[in-house]
């Protein structure tokens, strides 16, 4: 009787989990992976997928309002929501049978249930109460959207879990926070007719974010028709008799809308899974504390993605669980790097972003040499739109390196991740002055910038 089932049991079939569980089953290994959801994941199921969809059709308005001043005639358009929904639905549908087929086409063992730890080597799935005992554990699980902190009368908001579901398009929405998961709902909901109101406890948007394009954001999604409470918090959410909710604020008068969607932060998915009696040390949010390798406190658990609330993006889940695969059963050792990655916001417009904000440079103590460009976009001069792009690179001084490249504007985030490639290689700012501008883009002006400030 062998000593184990399985060399590997995988607890989540999100993008880190199913990345793992292919990686390992192809360097000779036994896997088996447990969902109790939808295989998929966050990104895929309710996430950045069914997100940028919704983006997508937000910025068709605009697109038809541009046209006119390009010479076409353009009838009224008119927007559809449940068009919309059951479309990204269907999309949905299709990319999780498709990580299904993945799975299986890797010969991984794939249960539709939840699984819990009740040992270093043992895992029970909770449906069919087979006990399964795995050289390796993995944990997976992702995270979960939380009311943080805790709103009275919460229960009667939403969560971006169930943004895409709505019945109907409501006509006013209340957004609580100022994260970039409400940003994008935000953004979009209101380029999609509705009246939207932002409320955020902080003074600005984008903790963390640069901050002239923080500022820059700001006021441009005001300048879109989002109306901004800032400094303030909801003390309670009370339903009203026609359905609607009304959320009390600590300072100026409620808000009424037909959704609020509260959008003020995500803890990871750890609760119930048996990681503390495994012995599994947790963080002070519920984070499995693991080391550069995703070891956990147990050698024979480890934790990728999310759920170890190192760096929360799908592609470093992606990486985290590729190398742990790698690294323990194919012979080939190599952890994911933190430091550099790249991300971006989809609001309209859109951020694009890679290495150091100008506050983050200063406080490591480099002297700063920071370029900037603000300007119109070429289509706009013709469409009339009022819109504004900003570019900054954040240099070091004593290296000349590229310490941060921040971008706000059109296709953002497409731009930020060549950029990337060159802030990830090292590049010198006379790297950037020596590489041949490609005209007309927007994306010249990253290599056309001469004149400079300090930083501050």
């Amino acid at each position: 009787m062998a000593e184990f089932d399985v060399d590997l049991f995988v607890i989540g079939a999100g993008s880190g989990g199913t990345r793992a569980a292919r990686i390992a089953s192809g360097h000779g290994a036994r896997v088996m992976i447990a969902e109790e959801d939808r295989i998929g994941g966050t990104c895929v199921i309710r996430g950045c997928v069914p997100k940028k969809l919704f983006v997508y059709a937000s910025r068709f308005a605009e697109e038809f309002e541009d046209a006119a001043g390009f010479g076409w005639t353009v009838p009224k358009p008119s927007f559809d929501w449940l068009t919309l929904r059951d479309a990204v639905a269907n999309e949905v549908t299709r990319l999780s049978g498709l990580y299904r087929k993945g799975l299986d086409g890797a010969k991984v063992a794939v249960r539709e249930e939840r699984a819990v730890i009740e040992g270093p080597n043992t895992v029970r799935l909770s449906k069919s109460d087979e006990i399964v005992r795995a050289r390796h554990i993995l944990v997976a699980t992702g995270g979960y959207p939380a009311f943080d902190p805790p709103i009275p009368g919460g229960e009667l908001g939403i969560s971006s879990n169930e943004i895409f579901h709505l019945p109907s398009l409501p006509k006013r929405m209340l957004v609580v926070g100022g994260g970039y998961i409400a940003l994008e709902f935000a953004s979009l909901f209101a380029r999609l007719g509705v009246a939207v109101t932002l409320l955020h406890r902080g003074d600005n948007i984008l903790r963390g974010f640069d901050e002239d394009v923080r500022t820059r954001l700001r006021d441009a999604l005001a300048h879109a028709g989002i109306t901004l409470r800032l400094g303030c918090t909801v003390d309670r959410i009370e339903l009203l008799p026609d359905g609607a909710r009304r959320a009390h604020c600590a300072s100026g008068s409620p808000i009424d809308a037909e959704v609020i969607l509260v959008a003020t932060g995500r803890r990871p998915n750890t609760v119930g899974l048996g990681l503390e009696a495994a012995g599994v040390k947790l963080g002070p949010v519920g984070q499995i504390i693991v080391n550069a390798h995703s070891a956990s406190s147990v050698p024979s658990i480890h934790a990728v993605g999310d759920v170890t609330n190192r760096i929360n993006l799908t592609p470093v889940a992606i990486r985290e669980g590729h190398a742990f695969a790698d690294s323990t059963f194919g012979d080939r050792p190599w952890t994911m790097d933190h430091h550099i990655v790249a991300s971006a916001v989809f609001t309209t417009p859109e951020i694009g972003t890679v290495g150091l904000t100008e506050t983050q440079a200063i406080a490591a103590g480099y002297e700063l040499r920071i370029f900037e460009s603000g300007f119109r976009p070429m289509k706009a001069t013709i469409s009339g739109r009022q819109e504004r792009i900003y570019m900054k690179l954040i240099v070091d001084v004593k290296s000349d390196k590229v310490l941060g490249v921040h971008i706000l504007g059109h296709d953002a985030g497409e731009i930020i991740q060549a950029v990337a490639i060159a802030v990830t290689m090292g590049a010198t700012k006379a790297d950037f002055d020596r590489t041949i501008a490609l005209h007309p883009s927007a994306a010249e002006e990253l290599v056309t910038m001469r004149t400079a400030r300090a930083g501050r």
